[in-house]
């Protein structure tokens, strides 16, 4: 179908901040810069939906000492016992993105599902190269094994959740799960990738059909992944793109969707492709007139608020099975 209008009334008004000297293409800034960009990008993105939530402030130890920071986000409830979680990694070319540039995405499936969401932050590049942002990823998933039932959150029912390279983060972290259950004992019930980084070492036609102006760009994609890389060797490995990981008959069900004017869909046509093939169970949706990034549009575009309720009642589900 067509660009949703809603959308492209939004690229409107970012090309407009370009050609006025608002706004630059993020490639063109410095990664500090670009930081700034995004946040305050975000703020024109979604508002801060109406419902009462408990936000409470965590601080997670990483492996090599540095403190990361994540958010815990649950509605009010009377019984005591240990509540279901989503934990949740988000999306930023591993270069920009924070808890405060996802925080209304988190706050709508925290109101909608019956689990909590934890929204766990992880260092950025440059100043920190592959695989930084995995080793994070994957010492929030095994603190949440050890202390998340000092925190009321149940850790034999998770749900693992990411857009963009948070997305990435996750499918690698499922396949870790998978594969070495001795060096990451979590057993997630679902894995939620929304418009996911799968692929980083293989340019599929997709990026060339929406190379600038849908938002996100080709060029931008490059230097995400340039500075991230420690050398270019480093996109081949499973934990950069999981695309190209060993595909294990215990991997956890995939729930994917991607959108239909996105630099990235190829990759992950591709990637349910595989899953199918190997007999994974995968469910894969192209939610048709979007961009990369839809999930955050939630004041953008009028159906976004109630497809994350939607993909609330979808995790919450496979939390209770």
């Amino acid at each position: 179908m067509p660009l949703h209008p809603d959308i492209e009334g939004f690229l409107e008004l970012v090309e407009l901040g370009r050609l006025t000297g608002k706004s630059q293409p993020m490639h063109e800034l410095t990664p500090k810069e670009a930081r700034r960009q995004f946040d305050n990008t975000s703020l024109l993105l979604d508002s801060t939906p109406v419902g009462q939530l408990e936000v409470t402030q965590l601080i997670i130890p990483s492996r090599d000492g540095q403190q990361l920071a994540a958010r815990c986000y649950q509605r009010a409830v009377a019984e005591l016992a240990p509540r279901p979680v989503l934990l949740y990694f988000h999306g930023g070319g591993y270069v920009v993105g924070s808890l405060d540039s996802h925080d209304t995405l988190c706050r709508r499936l925290a109101l909608a599902g019956d689990f909590a969401v934890v929204s766990a932050d992880y260092r950025l590049a440059p100043e920190h190269k592959f695989p930084t942002a995995f080793n994070d990823a994957e010492d929030v998933a095994l603190w949440l094994l050890s202390e998340g039932a000092r925190h009321g959150l149940d850790a034999a029912r998770v749900a693992l959740a990411g857009d963009s390279v948070g997305g990435s983060l996750v499918a690698a972290l499922a396949m870790r799960a998978a594969l070495m259950p001795q060096q990451l004992p979590l057993q997630p019930r679902v894995q939620v990738l929304l418009y996911p980084v799968l692929d980083a070492a293989q340019e599929r036609p997709s990026l060339e059909r929406f190379a600038e102006g849908y938002l996100l760009e080709k060029e931008s994609l490059r230097w995400f992944y340039q500075l991230y890389e420690r050398e270019v060797a480093d996109r081949l490995d499973w934990r950069f793109s999981p695309i190209y990981a060993p595909l294990p008959g215990q991997l956890a069900p995939t729930l994917l969707w991607l959108a239909e004017y996105d630099p990235l869909l190829d990759e992950g046509l591709a990637y349910a492709e595989r899953l199918r093939r190997a007999g994974l169970e995968i469910s894969c949706e192209v939610k048709a007139g979007m961009t990369h990034d839809f999930a955050r549009m939630g004041e953008v575009v009028g159906e976004v608020p109630g497809m994350l309720v939607t993909l609330a009642g979808l995790i919450g589900e496979r939390l209770r099975g």
